[in-house]
C-alpha cells in the first residue's frame, strides 16, 4: 500500500469519527433537551458548586435539572467526591444546552489524544489498525450518553506515556480514577506495591498533590463539601438497583439481600493481583502485565456499565496488535467488535444483561492475541549447535 493511499485511508476513517460526533451534536442542537444526556448530572453539581451552594443536595439538583427538561421524578446525579469536581468545573459557568455542545467534542478529542498516546507508545508504526480505536463499541455508548468515562481513559494512558519520566505528573493523571475506584482495585493494588517495591513515591506524590488541589479548589466553593458528600453517600441506594455485571449477577443468583456478595469478585481479584504482580516484580512492565490487570478490574467491578469499559481501549487494542505481529487472526476481535457496535447502534438499554458478556470477551480477546506462540514441532531441535 503506498503512503498516498495510506494517508486517503486514514483520513476517511478520522472523517468517519468526526461525522459521528458531529451527528450526535446535530442531535442535540435539534431536540434542545440536554436532561437527555448523562452530562446533565455533572452540569447540574456544578451549578450548585459555583453558586457556592451544596452540589449533592437532592431536591436541589433535581430542580436544576427540570429546568432544563427533566421528565423524571428522580435526578441524574454525580457521585464524585470533591476533589474531582473540578474535572467539569467550567461548564458549571454555561448553560446545560452549551456546556453539552461542547462537553461532546471535549470528550472526543480525549479519545482521540488517547489513540495517539497509545500508538506513541508502541513506537510510531506505520499502521492505520489504531484507527479502529475509534470504533471500540464502549467509546460510542459513551458518547451517546454524555459520559465521563474517557477522563478514565486519558489519566490511565497519561500514567502509562509517564510513569518513568515524568513521576508527579503521571500520579497526578490518576486523579479521575478516584471518580470510580472500583473499576480499578486491582489496577490499584499492583499500582501500590509497585510503588513500595519501585520506590517511586512521585506517583504518590503526584497522586496526592492532585487530590489536595482539587479538594482546596472545591473548598473555595464549599467548605462543607466533604460532609456533604458523606451524607449523600450514606443515603444513596446505588446497590439496591440492577447494572449488568458479573458480580452483580453472581449476587442476584445466590441472594439479592447478600451484598456483599457483589464484593467477592473484586476481593479475589485484588488478592489475584498481589500474587500477579509479586511473581513478576523483577521484570514488571505496565503495558504489559498494567493492561491485563485493568481488563480483570473491569472483570471484578462490583458496579459499572457498558461505557466504563471505555478505559478497556488501550488492552484491547494492543492485543490487536500484537495479533497482528505475531501472525494471530483477527478474526476473533472483528466479530466480537462488531456484535458490540450492533449493540450500541441497536439502543440496547445499558441496564441489559446483553452487555454482561462484553468485558469476558475482552479479556479472552487479549489473552488469545498476547500468550506466547510455541515453537513449531522439531524447530528446536533443528541447530544442535544453539544448544
Amino acid at each position: 500500500m503506498t503512503p498516498t493511499v495510506r494517508a486517503f485511508i486514514a483520513g476517511c476513517m478520522v472523517a468517519v469519527a468526526f461525522c459521528i460526533v458531529a451527528a450526535e451534536i446535530d442531535f442535540t442542537v435539534r431536540n434542545q433537551v440536554p436532561a437527555n444526556r448523562d452530562f446533565i448530572e455533572y452540569w447540574a453539581a456544578e451549578q450548585g458548586l459555583v453558586h457556592h451552594a451544596n452540589p449533592y443536595d437532592w431536591a436541589a439538583t433535581l430542580q436544576e435539572q427540570r429546568s432544563v427538561g427533566l421528565v423524571n421524578g428522580r435526578p441524574e446525579f454525580w457521585y464524585s467526591p470533591p476533589a474531582d469536581l473540578i474535572l467539569a468545573l467550567p461548564f458549571g459557568y454555561v448553560s446545560a444546552r452549551t456546556g453539552l455542545l461542547l462537553w461532546m467534542p471535549f470528550n472526543f478529542a480525549l479519545l482521540s489524544v488517547s489513540i495517539w498516546m497509545l500508538w506513541c507508545l508502541h513506537g510510531k508504526p506505520n499502521s492505520l489498525l489504531y484507527l479502529l480505536g475509534f470504533l471500540f463499541a464502549p467509546e460510542l455508548v459513551c458518547i451517546q450518553a454524555g459520559q465521563i468515562s474517557f477522563f478514565f481513559l486519558f489519566g490511565i494512558m497519561l500514567f502509562l506515556t509517564f510513569h518513568e519520566s515524568k513521576p508527579w505528573l503521571a500520579g497526578a493523571a490518576l486523579l479521575p480514577c478516584t471518580l470510580k475506584p472500583h473499576l480499578f482495585l486491582a489496577f490499584g493494588v499492583a499500582l501500590i506495591l509497585w510503588i513500595v517495591v519501585r520506590k517511586a513515591y512521585g506517583i504518590l506524590g503526584g497522586f496526592l498533590a492532585a487530590i489536595a488541589a482539587g479538594t482546596a479548589i472545591t473548598f473555595c466553593y464549599d467548605p462543607h463539601a466533604w460532609s456533604q458528600y458523606s451524607a449523600m453517600m450514606k443515603s444513596e441506594g446505588m446497590l439496591h438497583e440492577f447494572v449488568p455485571t458479573l458480580s452483580e449477577t453472581l449476587r442476584y443468583m445466590i441472594d439479592r439481600d447478600a451484598v456483599w456478595l457483589q464484593f467477592v469478585p473484586c476481593v479475589l481479584g485484588s488478592c489475584w493481583a498481589v500474587w500477579y504482580f509479586w511473581s513478576r516484580r523483577g521484570c514488571w512492565n505496565w503495558m504489559d502485565h498494567g493492561l491485563l490487570l485493568l481488563l480483570v478490574s473491569a472483570l471484578c467491578r462490583p458496579y459499572g456499565w457498558i461505557f466504563d469499559e471505555s478505559v478497556l481501549m488501550p488492552a484491547v487494542m494492543t492485543g490487536v496488535i500484537r495479533a497482528r505481529q505475531s501472525g494471530r487472526s483477527l478474526w476473533p476481535i472483528a466479530i466480537i467488535g462488531a456484535l458490540a457496535l450492533f449493540e450500541a447502534f441497536q439502543s440496547v438499554k445499558i441496564t441489559s444483561t446483553l452487555y454482561l458478556w462484553t468485558t469476558p470477551a475482552w479479556l479472552a480477546w487479549y489473552l488469545n492475541a498476547t500468550w506466547p506462540k510455541a515453537a513449531p514441532a522439531g524447530q528446536a531441535l533443528g541447530n544442535p549447535s544453539a544448544a
